[in-house]
């Protein structure tokens, strides 16, 4: 998280300057990408929800994916993410004619939930926890399980607490019939052979904020994964994450932001919002060398049709 930034009221994107300055991004310079879908984010981290809530709904995010860690955030996160998006639309509404957009055409994003518990938080989860969060996924706004996966690179859990607590979060997409979010870092072996052990979900996975090369990823496609392309896939050193976007088959493309996390050039060094989802949206398209209006549909497509609810 990036603290030393301040909140801007208003509907433009800043990049990190010298001298502790934050220059506007010209509108010139922002992709018009229409309706898209972040399909990954954490609106409950961001310094101001509401104004990131508002820029993302002035830039054309009709629908947010808000991951909401049980053991962290709580339960009583989602009635706040409800209201931040309705402060948010009232503030677009106000903002919009800033950037070129008509206020009549401003609507309040659609909110989704992936509820779960992340491997950092693995030590924490027990079969008290374990119920707490099966009786929240009866919740219609809830999509998807996770994240869930391994972290070795932190290992703020112990290793084999953390493959214990992917096996039940496993187990239980299989009980619910939802999809699995993963989260997986250093440890993309042991996730496939745990999954393999465990069984892919029917209802899907997606590997979530995948920023590693073809060869990693070409096992995982064989499973049929989704896999979710943030902020990494515009940095000047990502060449291998756009060389892994181009073999994902186009059924099985997403577009996330992990907002307030990853955010994409050119505003590195500033925090990540929902709205930043339109530039990753764009090095896509530029990836695929199709239109990026055609993607942004694509994607959301994409994402209506793996978190589709119940």
């Amino acid at each position: 998280m990036i603290d030393d930034v301040p909140v801007f009221r208003d509907p433009l994107f800043r990049r990190r300057g010298k001298h502790g300055t934050f220059p506007e991004v010209p509108l010139d310079a922002v992709p018009r990408v229409g309706a898209v879908t972040d399909s990954h984010c954490h609106l409950q981290l961001c310094a101001a929800p509401e104004v990131e809530a508002a820029r993302a709904e002035v830039w054309g995010v009709t629908e947010l994916c808000d991951v909401v860690d049980l053991a962290e955030d709580g339960w009583d996160t989602v009635e706040r993410l409800e209201e931040w998006l309705d402060e948010g639309h009232e503030l677009a509404r106000v903002w919009a004619t800033q950037v070129g957009v008509d206020p009549d055409a401003c609507a309040r994003p659609r909110l989704k939930i992936i509820a779960g518990v992340h491997p950092h938080n693995a030590k924490d989860y027990d079969a008290a926890m374990e119920a707490a969060l099966e009786a929240v996924l009866g919740d219609a706004r809830v999509v998807g399980i996770g994240e869930a996966g391994v972290d070795f690179y932190y290992d703020f859990s112990p290793r084999d607490v953390q493959v214990e607590t992917f096996r039940r979060q496993i187990r239980l997409a299989h009980r619910t019939g939802l999809p699995l979010c993963l989260h997986i870092r250093d440890g993309h072996d042991v996730a496939l052979r745990v999954l393999r052990e465990e069984g892919f979900p029917e209802a899907g996975c997606v590997l979530h904020c995948f920023n590693l090369g073809p060869e990693v990823l070409a096992p995982w496609l064989a499973h049929d994964v989704y896999v979710g392309f943030d902020g990494p896939l515009t940095f000047a050193g990502g060449d291998d994450v756009r060389a892994a976007a181009a073999i994902v088959p186009r059924d099985r493309l997403l577009v996330e932001t992990d907002a307030p996390y990853m955010t994409p050039a050119p505003m590195r060094g500033v925090p990540c919002g929902p709205a930043h989802v339109i530039f990753t949206t764009a090095k896509l398209a530029e990836v695929l060398g199709e239109p990026v209006t055609d993607v942004a549909g694509l994607v959301s497509a994409n994402a209506g049709r793996l978190y589709c609810g119940k």
